[in-house]
């Protein structure tokens, strides 16, 4: 258990030095296995170059750069815009309806994006204008959109979902029908802290104009295409009809025949798209094969069995190692980038938890669940500080006191799926 310790502290040493963490992770990885196998530094070599080699070829992987273009299309439609209209049509007249529909739009624009950054980065340009111009304190206004952004890793097709899934060899459809419901709870959780803040103080966000019911039908007939690309994607995932990558390829293009019939696609844009999807596949990609090095020195390690032994030992409560778990996730994910955090500690805590009993597909939920509470928990939460990139006018301490109430919002979720494990594994457990 000791190498694998210091191989950990030495990696994270490596990060806050400022070494990029695809490479402190591949660096800890072949040092700590060439040691590990008495400096042989021929067989450290050769790992290194079958996980390049077996991650560049893995078919599965190719949903990464698919889903990415789904959503890069998707933006350049500005379905983003629609969502938001409707959401807005039905529940703007509301107390904080507009922050609610932001959420609410968040979600949409979530099971067509994938990406919590984008989806944050995107609604601050439609929604954040319209919450100023009825009243909306900046501290409602950037909550929410930073705390509805997090919706876009949640809620199917989830770059995070894909890469813990081939990470652990967890089945992909089955992570993605278990986001479904979870990220329901998450919309109606978020939506009852605006609820809370408005009721302490009901000029944070004052009730917008009312829309007839025609108008909100109408706002309806807008939106239909994101809802038939979701069904179309996620229907044929979860009855069988085709796999993950398949519905990746069908979703991508889609997409792209969408936005070519809004007349929103020309070679330019198109260009931009794909440069877009390239640029942040090959980030993955680097990220993933510096995990798998560090993955493969942390196997040849005794530490998975000495932590699996230890638990045994105290004869410790299950549910309360998972506790502890996503507690460590927390508190890494107020200094860490989440997706370099997640590849790290997988090696370190997925043998524990699938030793324990627990379901991967569960845990995979509340790994997810957990990186959203880090992009909103300061210090160093990423859509905190897309927010204060794309609306500078706002500072920082209003930023993070505005996503506080969210954040416990979350926290509550988090306890609700550990209590509750059948939200995350009813819809996979119905999966043909």
């Amino acid at each position: 258990m000791t190498e694998g310790l210091v191989g950990l502290a030495a990696m994270l040493v490596l990060a806050f030095v400022r070494m990029p963490i695809a490479l402190a992770m591949a660096v800890v990885g072949i040092v700590g296995y060439a040691y590990v196998r008495d400096w042989n530094w021929t067989v450290a070599f050769a790992v290194a170059q079958t996980k390049i080699y077996e991650t560049g070829r893995n078919y599965t992987l190719s949903v990464v750069p698919l889903f990415i273009l789904m959503g890069s299309f998707t933006t350049r439609a500005g379905m983003s815009q629609e969502l938001f209209r409707a959401a807005y049509a039905f529940i703007g007249h509301l107390r904080g309806g507009l922050a609610m529909a932001t959420i609410l739009a968040c979600a949409g624009f979530g099971a067509i994006c994938g990406s919590s950054i984008a989806t944050a980065a995107t609604m601050s340009k439609v929604a954040y204008p319209s919450m100023k111009r009825f009243g909306y304190s900046d501290a409602l206004a950037t909550g929410a959109i930073a705390s509805g952004g997090t919706l876009g890793i949640l809620i199917p097709p989830s770059t995070i979902m894909v890469i813990y899934g081939v990470f652990t060899e967890t089945n992909i459809g089955k992570l993605f029908a278990a986001g479904i419901l979870p990220g329901i709870l998450a919309a109606t959780l978020l939506c009852v802290a605006v609820a809370y803040v408005t009721w302490r103080d009901p000029k944070a966000g004052p009730p917008g104009e009312r829309a007839s019911w025609r108008e909100r039908w109408l706002s309806l007939r807008d939106i239909w295409p994101v809802a038939v690309l979701f069904l179309f994607v996620m229907g044929g995932i979860y009855g069988g009809a085709f796999t993950a990558t398949e519905g990746a390829g069908m979703g991508a293009f889609g997409a792209m025949a969408f936005a070519l019939w809004r007349r929103a696609l020309n070679w330019r844009t198109l260009y931009a798209c794909l440069v877009e999807s390239a640029r942040t596949t090959a980030m993955i990609f680097m990220i993933l094969i510096g995990a798998l090095m560090f993955a493969e020195f942390v196997n040849i390690t005794t530490m998975p069995n000495d932590l699996k032994a230890f638990v045994q030992h105290f004869n410790l409560s299950p549910i309360l190692v998972v506790g502890a778990i996503c507690a460590i996730y927390v508190l890494l994910g107020t200094a860490m980038e989440e997706l370099s955090m997640i590849l790290l500690t997988i090696p370190v805590f997925f043998p524990l938890v699938v030793g324990l009993g627990f379901d991967p597909v569960w845990f995979g939920i509340l790994i997810v669940v957990v990186v959203e509470i880090g992009l909103i928990s300061p210090p160093v939460g990423m859509n905190l500080f897309v927010l204060k990139t794309l609306i500078p006018q706002v500072s920082t301490g209003t930023v993070f006191r505005g996503v506080m109430p969210f954040f416990v919002a979350d926290v509550v979720r988090l306890a609700i799926l550990i209590a509750f494990p059948a939200i995350s594994l009813w819809l996979p457990s119905l999966m043909k």
